[in-house]
């Protein structure tokens, strides 16, 4: 009854576990034979052991080697049945880490991490942004979900990749997602606007399904699927769209020769947005006052909130309100 517990319990364990398992049992058995035929020879049960280790595995020292044709015959039969055993070891270890690394790339292994970072759709913005993280944010963990990729380089971009619909349960538990801090989720460019942000959408509400705690930031292309987004549980929403337009008319009608799409990428890549809540030093003082104090911290101070409306560059008189947050541009570290 034991014997037949054990047997099922042994052949339930990883292979390479029940191999090792394997050989160490073979070599303690053999070294304790040799002991009890030459035990003058090898007057201990731990020098047999390191005789059968050190001849199983082809090493061969020389130090202790049986003199008793019986012992020569038993030498025989380790090297016959240990070295092959010892040899199959190593090439299934060889073999597990490679089929690890290629099951790696190919995002068939789930993540173990937690407060990481889990982006959704691989395109040109996602790989920009990692490159930045990797710049600026070096501590933090990045997890990229993706259908298309059939392979992913993770250590040229320092990410785990998770290959799967990102709207599948099971494809968020090999992320992590319950144990993420944020998820974003861009755009798919390959669909129609109206399609990308459906499935953007749907993408947002199995994320807040299975973690209802976590930062979603949401990318939608058209304005009317914002309110869809925010209601499907995007904690912040980006209308790439609008931005992108606003560039371009710049562009068309500007008079100088800076080129302002150029130059507002630079500044963007080398600051970061944030908001902060009013200062007791600034009750009752002017955005002006504001622009001043925060300038000698080497801090941008762009605009206001204010009653859950973004105020972008108000005028310099306007009064600051306790319950007002503030929207600063800060360098990156």
């Amino acid at each position: 009854m034991y014997l037949y517990r054990f047997m099922t319990y042994y052949f339930r364990l990883p292979v390479i576990i029940r191999l090792f398992l394997t050989v160490i049992l073979l070599m303690c058995l053999f070294g304790f034979t040799i002991h009890l035929i030459e035990p003058v020879h090898f007057p201990t049960i731990f020098e047999g052991i390191w005789w059968a280790f050190v001849t199983g595995s082809t090493v061969g020292y020389g130090d202790f080697v049986p003199l008793s044709t019986l012992g020569k015959v038993i030498g025989i039969t380790l090297i016959l049945a240990g070295g092959g055993l010892v040899t199959f070891y190593m090439a299934t270890i060889s073999a597990a880490t490679i089929k690890k690394e290629q099951d790696i790339i190919k995002g068939d292994i789930a993540f173990k991490g937690r407060d990481h970072i889990v982006f959704i759709g691989w395109n040109e913005r996602t790989r920009q942004l990692l490159e930045m993280m990797k710049t600026y944010q070096k501590k933090d963990t990045f997890v990229l979900i993706d259908h298309t990729l059939k392979k992913f380089p993770h250590k040229e971009h320092a990410c785990h990749f998770v290959r799967g619909d990102s709207t599948s349960d099971e494809t968020l538990k090999k992320a992590n997602i319950q144990q993420a801090a944020y998820a974003i989720i861009t755009a798919d460019p390959a669909k129609k606007e109206h399609e990308a942000d459906q499935a953007s959408i749907l993408t947002t509400v199995a994320i807040k399904g299975n973690s209802p705690d976590i930062h979603i930031v949401t990318e939608i292309l058209t304005k009317e699927q914002v309110s869809n987004a925010k209601r499907a549980g995007a904690t912040t929403v980006i209308r790439s769209n609008d931005f992108m337009g606003t560039l371009f008319y710049q562009e068309i009608f500007r008079v100088s020769t800076v080129q302002p799409f150029d130059l507002l990428i630079k500044i963007l890549a080398t600051q970061q947005f944030s908001s902060v809540g009013m200062p007791e030093t600034l009750f009752d003082q002017t955005f002006l006052d504001a622009t001043t104090a925060f300038v000698s911290e080497e801090r941008l101070l762009i605009g206001l909130i204010r009653n859950n409306e973004i105020w972008m560059n108000p005028p310099f008189q306007t009064p600051l309100k306790k319950e007002d947050k503030l929207l600063l541009l800060t360098p990156l570290n």
